[in-house]
């Protein structure tokens, strides 16, 4: 959108005669079907409406006392066909996964099935209310004891904390619960081992909870130097965050031997499980070692980031803190059953299944904000059910393959030669021309119609360029990305210029992301 201006409105043409992709200009700014659209406050005024009110008697008396409204309240007015064409304008400039492919990395934004999207409108999930009496939303909670139940089984853990909100918030439950368990058996540890291939939030969470954090380095091929992990393990070391697979999109295939050191040294292994569509039903982290180990529902298990609600981050947990987890509803495995514990009576429950009452650490939330990832992860889990689970994996991984394959001729790809990658391809912009970075590429890719891929992570490949194709990408689509891919590359590398000034055929051309970071325009202000 244009930001607002000191004359009103008037749409943004090109010099006189001169058009913006090189034809005539335009008196309103409008390219054919690409449209420019001013700000609703632009368009409309707030002296009119766009549905006939009855006329108030303002002498009547009211209950607002001192807070009855004074001066106009500056919404803009429109008549409907006004209201809906302008958003539907807007929409047009906007890109989403139902018109094309996301190839971001790190992110896993698959396409999300209509039928989660069926169910999760079903009134009895989509009308479900947190102050509710329990004993009217059953349903509800069958649905959580029987996601719990999956989760479970696909990582082969003993419990799940149900209530984080996404996976920042999940890391933080669980390193709370491993402090909990440190601090039941009275050992004060302060250090959290972050290897440099691990996700940006590890260390900020580490950090947050309190722990001082230290850096355990890569290898050449991109895994954790074990050894340097090993050096670096003591009484001091509570605990390691790892990412697996790890943000080069590699598995890191020492993570058993990981795990026995960590647990020798009387620490705990938090493993990041944002990746974990890359190895769902083909590996299950509790037979790694692994302690706890956030899920993103909205990543692994459908439904692009935020998609029709918030993220959802139950945590996965290891016999050994399960019964620190948090609650409300944290599930709890016995005699191979799973149980949701419930609030109320916990502790009576804790007694007769767990032989004791629970030692959690307190609760993650006031209530669960996510009903709806709830209901759309299990149906994309029952959709599938174990084996295609399994198949989600290989796809992803496969997809990711083909990709870093077909791009490794002309494009710096630097742990290619150590083997296959997982469900991202990592590349670096080593060859690109003088003067041209990886932020040029990405702007070019907007030309050819691509979202771009995340660029500058991770922090260990200079001019980094990570690409998740997912596995609900057909070959057709991925060719086609490619062809794009490689041909905006060799523009790169052979120093044309105009990728510096890229996007050209975007509603808007490039932005000064530093001013807009840091200076930003959220507020409308009437030139008036």
């Amino acid at each position: 959108m244009n930001a607002p201006n000191q004359s009103g409105w008037k749409p943004t043409t090109p010099a006189a005669g001169e058009g913006k992709f090189g034809g005539p200009a335009t008196t309103t700014g409008n390219k054919a079907l690409m449209l420019e659209e001013p700000l609703i406050f632009e368009i409309a005024d707030n002296q009119t409406t766009g549905v006939d009110l009855p006329e108030v008697d303002t002498s009547a008396t009211t209950r607002l006392g001192g807070m009855a409204r004074d001066a106009d309240i500056g919404l803009p007015g429109l008549a409907e066909p006004e209201a809906i064409r302008h958003y539907t304008r807007l929409s047009r400039q906007n890109y989403g996964i139902d018109l094309g492919f996301f190839p971001l990395g790190s992110c896993t934004m698959k396409h999300n099935p209509r039928l989660n999207e069926k169910v999760a409108r079903m009134p009895g999930f989509a009308d479900v209310h947190p102050l509710q009496p329990v004993d009217t939303v059953r349903g509800a909670l069958g649905v959580i004891n029987e996601l719990a139940h999956w989760l479970i089984k696909l990582t082969g853990m003993h419990g799940v904390a149900m209530s984080p909100k996404a996976g920042a918030h999940g890391e933080l439950c669980g390193i709370l619960c491993i402090r909990a368990a440190l601090e039941a058996r009275g050992d004060a540890r302060e250090v959290v081992l972050v290897p440099e291939s691990a996700h940006g939030t590890n260390p900020a969470t580490a950090a947050f909870a309190g722990y001082r954090v230290e850096g355990i380095p890569a290898n050449a091929d991109g895994r954790v130097d074990l050894e340097a992990l090993k050096a670096r393990l003591g009484p001091d070391v509570a605990a390691v965050m790892i990412t697996n697979p790890n943000t080069c999109g590699l598995f890191e295939p020492d993570m058993r031997a990981i795990s026995d050191a960590v647990h020798a040294a009387g620490g705990f292994v938090y493993c990041d499980g944002a990746n974990f569509n890359a190895i769902v039903g083909r590996v299950r982290p509790g037979d790694l070692g692994v302690d706890a180990m956030h899920i993103n529902l909205h990543k692994t298990f459908s439904t692009p980031h935020g998609g029709g609600g918030p993220g959802s981050g139950p945590v996965v947990l290891s016999e050994a803190l399960s019964p620190f987890g948090p609650l409300p509803y944290t599930a709890r495995t016995k005699d191979g059953v799973v149980h949701l514990v419930e609030e109320e009576g916990a502790d009576a429950f804790a007694k007769e299944h767990f032989g004791g009452p629970l030692s959690h650490f307190g609760r993650m939330t006031a209530f669960h904000g996510q009903m709806g990832m709830f209901t759309r992860a299990l149906t994309y889990m029952l959709s599938h059910g174990a084996d295609g689970l399994k198949q989600v994996a290989e796809d992803a991984v496969l997809n990711a393959n083909y990709i870093l394959r077909s791009m490794e001729d002309v494009l710096y790809a630097p742990y290619a030669p150590s083997g296959p990658c997982m469900h991202e391809a990592l590349f670096g912009d080593k060859d690109f021309a003088d003067g041209l970075s990886t932020m040029d590429l990405a702007k070019g890719m907007i030309d050819e119609g691509y979202h771009p891929m995340t660029m500058y992570f991770p922090l260990v490949v200079h001019g980094a360029m990570l690409v998740e194709p997912t596995e609900t990408e057909s070959k057709a689509t991925i060719d086609q990305f490619i062809t794009a891919f490689r041909s905006v590359v060799e523009r790169a590398k052979a120093g044309d210029q105009t990728l510096a000034t890229a996007p050209h055929y975007a509603p808007r051309s490039r932005m000064d992301e530093t001013q807009a970071a840091r200076k930003p325009l959220l507020a409308y202000t009437d030139p008036e």
